[in-house]
């Protein structure tokens, strides 16, 4: 969320940050929009003391006798009460749409973000490990002998439908152990506190957290029960083969529920998590925090959905695109001093995670172009996959400055004193833990289709650091 201060004091810095974006110029309509705002608020305020003043003349125009006076008063009453509530809600009114346009503009990016259209102007400022020489044409990590079998896509797709997975016997051993590798070496050696949270979050949260309004098309909604209960009884039981195709195409089942059956959406429906930056960040809304708390350090080791809207027709193969999938989030709370080199400090945590996998990767700085919508900078980690022959993003590490804490409320009390300020949040993955299982597959693979397993897992697999060609650890 923008400050409408900072817009009104420096419309034209802001206006120029929008641009590096490729946002056309919107100071112009959100300080028009503020004006007739503070006009109604200003012209409330006046009609509000007119009709104080008259109230209080009342009495007096009652003990003197002058019937005529006092009935003149008590319609001036009446009308300036009637002139201010209708002023107040036509301030609220705007005040509301000024705040919707303010939360569906992008946060501005950092100064040294590079300028850029799209991931080809993005900048690599880190290269880690060198990719194997293979004496074999690699495999795409679906396609490996010790792993096809125990990559089940077609039973996905009975129980699902497409872009879901079934992971089987010890390919499901060993995403497991990666989820517990990530989240022991983040708790003990990275310092974060581990957290459990609910992938169900209400519309505050999302909002919160920048999600929405921009990205509802792009979340899972489960709907409330009245709603849940409603399709049970009349959808699923006659259902068309029009629903059902809105179903399978991932239509979320609130927005089906309403569009059939005329069930307004309740505050009791919830979002399933896009990622679980959404709980850990959103668990200080509305909270002043003492300064000597921060910074706050929290991982937590969630299943994520996504409906993956605009992607139709991309990475449609394996599971490096799914609807469902697991990721390890890291969050940080921090003073504003601090953001900086807590973005730092948390980017290194996801490369010291492949680096201790022994996977090859690149950094790179997101261009303007290539930023999400709450970010000031982005830093995206790329994993090696040699059975596509590139680099592939396994995690991003973000700092959206007090962009999200605005819309949230979040600040802290300064230990100097003085009136508390929003603090920084900042989100990254640490890791993808889907995206890790295709890296530590395909950079393992052998000749014989079986594969070599990082020695950091040993300890999770119960010694073993082989996949066999026919899917067993050993």
């Amino acid at each position: 969320m923008h400050d409408i201060r900072a817009i009104r004091e420096h419309p034209e810095a802001f206006d120029a940050a929008l641009a590096r974006r490729g946002e056309a110029p919107l100071s112009a309509d959100l300080l028009a929009l503020d004006e007739a705002r503070r006009a109604k608020i200003s012209a409330a305020e006046t009609a509000q003391a007119e009709q104080n003043k008259a109230s209080k003349q009342v009495g007096a125009a009652k003990a003197s006798g002058d019937e005529a006076e006092f009935e003149r008063l008590r319609r001036l009453v009446g009308e300036k009460k009637a002139e201010v509530a209708e002023m107040q809600a036509e301030a609220k009114a705007l005040d509301a749409q000024l705040t919707d346009q303010l939360a569906r503009i992008a946060n501005l990016p950092a100064s040294d973000v590079p300028d850029g259209v799209d991931e080809d102007d993005n900048v690599e400022v880190n290269r880690w490990g060198n990719p194997r020489n293979f004496d074999f044409d690699p495999k795409e990590h679906f396609e490996i002998g010790g792993v096809a079998t125990s990559m089940d896509f077609e039973m996905a797709a009975k129980i699902s439908g497409s872009r879901f997975v079934v992971l089987k016997g010890a390919v499901a051993r060993i995403h497991r152990a990666l989820a517990q590798f990530m989240i022991d070496t983040h708790v003990e050696d990275n310092g974060l506190t581990e957290m459990q949270t609910p992938v169900l979050v209400r519309d505050e949260a999302m909002y919160g957290t920048d999600k929405l309004p921009k990205f509802g098309g792009e979340s899972f909604m489960a709907a409330s029960e009245a709603a849940r209960q409603k399709l049970s009884d009349e959808a699923l039981g006659y259902a068309t083969p029009d629903i059902i195709e809105k179903m399978k195409a991932g239509v979320a089942l609130r927005d089906l529920v309403a569009e059939t059956y005329e069930i307004a959406p309740t505050k009791e429906d919830y979002w399933l998590v896009p990622t679980s930056e959404v709980p850990l960040t959103y668990s200080v809304a509305n909270d002043i925090l003492d300064e000597a708390a921060l910074p706050i350090r929290m991982t937590a080791h969630t299943l994520c959905f996504r409906s993956e809207a605009g992607s139709a027709g991309k990475d449609t193969a394996g599971m490096l695109r799914q609807h469902q999938f697991e990721k390890v989030e890291m969050v940080s709370i921090t003073h504003p001093d601090e953001s900086e080199a807590e973005q730092k400090r948390m980017l290194r945590c996801a490369e010291d995670l492949l680096e201790r996998l022994e996977i090859p990767f690149r950094t790179v700085v997101l261009c303007t172009g290539d930023m999400g919508f709450g970010a000031r900078r982005t830093y995206d980690i790329e994993a090696w996959l040699p059975g596509q022959n590139a680099y592939r993003e396994i995690s991003s590490v973000s700092t959206t400055g007090d962009f999200q804490a605005r819309r949230m409320n979040a600040r802290f009390r300064p230990s100097e004193g003085g009136k508390p300020q929003f603090v920084h949040t900042l989100n990254g993955s640490g890791l993808a833990v889907g995206r890790c299982l295709i890296a530590v597959l395909e950079n393992g693979q052998q000749a014989d289709g079986s594969v070599t397993l990082p020695a950091v897992l040993a300890p999770y697999l119960g010694g073993k650091t082989v996949l066999s060609a026919d899917g067993v650890l050993s």
